[in-house]
């Protein structure tokens, strides 16, 4: 390659980088390749145990290494490999033909002659990504040589970072170049051959001068080299390492790209798509762009880390954990990205640190809109929340060397169910995570089963929230005005629970007269739907407040659960009862048992299933009309005993998931670091 001369016109150049980087992929990906590795040398190519080391081949070999990458890179995806290159007009075209197949280049090369060449700069990148679980590959006699000579900055940066070097040898069928390398050019479906040595240790111990460890590298690599070329020549080796046979499988990628070929297709029509949500409310006209991923907010200088959070759930599940990401890291800026408009509002609502917290709609899983959005933010890690799985925009991240992580982790058995129907895209895109937090064990266990490499301990971020914030003269004025009223509370209710709820209070109306009923729809939109159903009652949306004479009020706002939660002692949560549009799944429980309610339920609650089970038998499970208003009925009735079932429901509530916010922000931080 070193031999290529090109213009500096950027057509030439994009045109030649193209075409060799087509060539080299169709050869190197139609080859049968022989690996022969030694054990030691295959737990640190793969970083088995979280230990790497530097890669060091000749010259000659560097068009053969991305195989090298293909092969290992599937054992470990959170792998990152970065090519010591030449800062000069080659190793910048070299740098770009691999980039694609994420090979990240360190440009620099020695310092000789008093004339830098980046050497020193060079050494303190690779300290840095060895030191963060990546592998340095470096060819010791480049790039002008002497051929197969190494020169003394290998062993020294091996010294530095007291790391082990793997000497690499590497020969497939084609044909050298007349150059001072003699480099290897492959030919397509041919057979190729790696060997990977026993890993060099401490080279410059024991008194050792560099001139002498230098030649132990270059006697290692060439051994290394001999005996690939040997093999190819069907010469007997010597050597007992396992063998094994690799081809990487174009196909493999063949899932991910039909994703991506499907959402690019789709993409002239879904602009029409979101001016039809618009005009349903569900997008915000002057925001709309930011869906195809244009940004409407300036990125500020320094380090940014992306959370994105789906809807209002989500953006529940995040808050303790940006908060405490922001007070430990004073310089950090955090991006949250949410999909939808009452997701949007609570986060202008909620996190009040704005010059540090910036908002933007996430861009819809369209390759080119997601190059778009990472292009701008650029942020240094991704953080994606319960079950916000995109394979495009996690592959996008992927692509650019971006570590991604996913808290609250939620995967439904539904959503298990659809996953495994495309298995290799979930493993492909599962697997790109550098670590997954569950939710819940049995969370746990569907990711691993559909190939997450690191899941961490489960535990739900929603229980160490802190309470629903309130506007105190709000709740006074209230509190002021419903005084001596008994308050029931339907939380988050679904299309199809107000009927069960009518019914209820049918029954109640004559035994508690002053009760006072607030409905809360999960959808504010719902308002004047369920306004009806209960005969023109009262709504907040539109300002009204409950008169003595009436027993329902509609709290169609968004955002003051924590304004209802504290006027009512008893509340049901919504989302639970059979017949419920949707099928059901609960809703979080945490929010009122902080706030000392007394609780009910439906019994779909599988969404929430181990924040109920925390909770035990301090909350109701009720199935019909007739048992809810028994419920509220007894609770009314036996002021001691809503008493003791709040309490309780409080006290499990905040022993749960003590130290959970402090490790996952420690390990967030520690993304920006790699």
């Amino acid at each position: 390659m070193t031999a290529f001369r090109f213009s500096s016109s950027s057509l030439l150049r994009k045109i030649l980088i193209s075409s060799v980087r087509g060539y080299l992929g169709l050869t190197l990906r139609t080859m049968r390749w022989t690996f022969t590795v030694d054990p030691a040398a295959r737990r640190l190519l793969t970083a088995q145990d979280g230990h790497t080391a530097i890669v060091a081949f000749w010259h000659e070999a560097l068009p053969l290494t991305p195989a090298l990458w293909w092969w290992a890179e599937p054992q470990n995806p959170t792998l990152r490999l970065h090519v010591l290159i030449s800062r000069n007009k080659d190793g910048r075209l070299i740098a770009d033909i691999v980039g694609p197949w994420r090979i990240w280049s360190i440009a620099g090369s020695s310092d000789t002659r008093g004339k830098n060449k980046g050497g020193a700069a060079a050494i303190r990148r690779m300290r840095a990504r060895l030191r963060h679980g990546g592998i340095v590959a470096i060819t010791p006699d480049g790039p002008r040589g002497p051929r197969r000579q190494a020169q003394q900055g290998a062993a020294a940066l091996a010294a530095m970072v007291k790391m082990p070097i793997v000497p690499i040898g590497a020969t497939c069928s084609g044909f050298r170049l007349k150059s001072w390398d003699r480099m290897i050019i492959p030919v397509p479906f041919g057979n190729g051959r790696f060997v990977c040595g026993a890993p060099l240790f401490h080279l410059n111990a024991d008194g050792r001068g560099a001139e002498e460890a230098g030649q132990i590298l270059s006697d290692a690599i060439t051994d290394a080299m001999d005996k690939a070329e040997a093999a190819m020549r069907c010469r007997t080796v010597t050597h007992q390492a396992p063998t094994e046979e690799f081809r990487p499988e174009p196909l493999d990628l063949m899932p991910s790209r039909l994703w991506a070929t499907v959402a690019t297709v789709l993409a002239p029509a879904l602009p029409f798509f979101l001016r039809w949500r618009q005009t349903r409310g569900k997008e915000v006209a002057a925001r709309v762009r930011e869906k195809m991923g244009f940004a409407s907010r300036s990125r500020p200088t320094g380090a940014l880390i992306w959370f994105h959070a789906a809807s209002v759930g989500e953006v529940v599940s995040i808050l303790p954990l940006v908060e405490n990401c922001l007070c430990q890291n004073t310089r950090l800026t955090v991006l949250v990205t949410t999909g939808t408009v009452t997701a949007a509002r609570m986060v202008e609502q909620r996190m009040a640190d704005a010059a540090r917290v910036i908002h933007q709609f996430v861009p819809l899983d369209v390759p080119r809109w997601g190059k778009r959005f990472l292009g701008y933010w650029q942020p240094q890690a991704a953080i994606f929340t319960e079950s916000e799985l995109w394979p495009n925009l996690i592959g996008l991240c992927h692509e650019r060397n971006l570590p991604v992580a996913l808290v609250n982790g939620r995967l439904s058995a539904a959503s298990f169910r659809k996953w495994q129907k495309v298995p290799r895209i979930a493993k492909r895109m599962l697997e790109r995570f550098a670590w997954i937090a569950p939710r819940a064990l049995e969370d746990a266990q569907r990711f691993e089963k559909l190939g997450a490499r690191t899941v961490l301990a489960s535990g739900d971020l929603k229980t160490v929230a802190s309470p629903l914030p309130v506007k105190k003269e709000a709740l006074q004025a209230l509190r002021a005005q419903l005084a001596g009223r008994p308050v029931f509370l339907a939380a988050s209710t679904h299309e199809g629970e107000e009927h069960v709820i009518r019914k209820a209070l049918e029954t109640l109306q004559n035994e508690i007269p002053d009760l006072l009923t607030l409905i809360v729809p999960r959808h504010p939109e719902r308002g004047a739907e369920v306004g009806a159903l209960f005969s023109g009652v009262p709504r907040r949306s539109l300002g009204m407040v409950p008169q003595k004479a009436d027993a329902v009020w509609i709290c169609d706002t968004l955002g003051e659960l924590g304004l209802f939660y504290r006027l009512a002692d008893v509340v049901f949560i919504g989302n639970s009862l059979p017949g419920v549009k949707g099928g059901g799944g609960g809703h979080n429980p945490f929010e009122p048992a902080r706030l000392n309610c007394a609780l009910a339920t439906g019994p779909l609650v599988h969404n929430f299933e181990e924040a109920f089970q925390k909770l035990g038998n301090s909350v109701a499970v009720v199935k019909t009309a007739t048992d809810l208003a028994q419920w509220v009925r007894q609770m009314f009735a036996d002021p001691a005993l809503r008493a003791h079932n709040a309490a309780t429901s409080k006290e499990r509530v905040s022993a749960a998931n003590e130290h959970l916010v402090d490790r996952l922000t420690s390990r967030a931080l520690d993304l920006l670091k790699s």
